[in-house]
C-alpha cells in the first residue's frame, strides 16, 4: 500500500550543515532526524548550497532527493569572485573552456539534456547573464 503524501517541499540547504529551523518546520518532518540524514549524505559538499526535494508522508516519514549545486555559485567559484556583474556588459570575471566543461559535466544529471555541448551552452548562458567571460 502506498503512503499518502502530505507535502513536497523544495529547499536549498547548506551541505553537511543543515539544522532545525523555520525552513524545515514547513516540511512537516522530524527535523532532527532529517538534519542527521541530510548532513550525513552531504558532508562532502560543505560550503556549497545543496538543493533538496523533501517528500513528507502522512505518517511523518519522508524521502528526499539531493540535486547538484546551482550553476551560479559554481561559476563564481571557478572565476574566483564573490558576485557577478550588475551590468552584463561589464565583465566581472573570466573562466576557461575547461572550467565551463567541468561545470557542464557536473550539472548534466539535473539538466534537461544528455548532450554535453547543449549543457555547455546552458552554462554559457548563465555566464553571460552574470557578466562572466569565457576564454578560449
Amino acid at each position: 500500500m502506498k503512503k499518502k503524501i502530505t507535502k513536497v517541499v523544495k529547499m536549498e540547504l547548506p551541505g553537511g550543515n543543515a539544522h532545525p529551523g523555520p525552513k524545515l518546520a514547513s516540511a512537516g518532518v522530524n527535523m532532527a532526524k532529517f538534519c542527521t540524514d541530510f548532513n550525513a549524505k552531504t558532508g562532502d559538499r560543505r560550503d556549497q548550497i545543496v538543493p533538496v526535494i523533501i517528500t513528507a508522508y502522512e505518517d511523518k516519514s519522508y524521502d528526499f532527493v539531493i540535486k547538484t549545486t546551482p550553476v551560479a555559485p559554481l561559476i563564481l567559484k571557478a572565476a574566483g569572485i564573490t558576485k557577478g556583474a550588475g551590468n552584463q556588459k561589464t565583465p566581472a570575471g573570466h573562466i576557461s573552456q575547461a572550467q565551463l566543461e567541468e561545470i557542464a559535466k557536473y550539472k548534466l544529471p539535473d539538466l534537461n539534456t544528455e548532450d554535453i555541448e547543449a549543457a555547455k551552452k546552458i552554462v554559457a548562458g548563465t555566464c553571460k547573464q552574470m557578466g562572466i567571460v569565457i576564454d578560449n
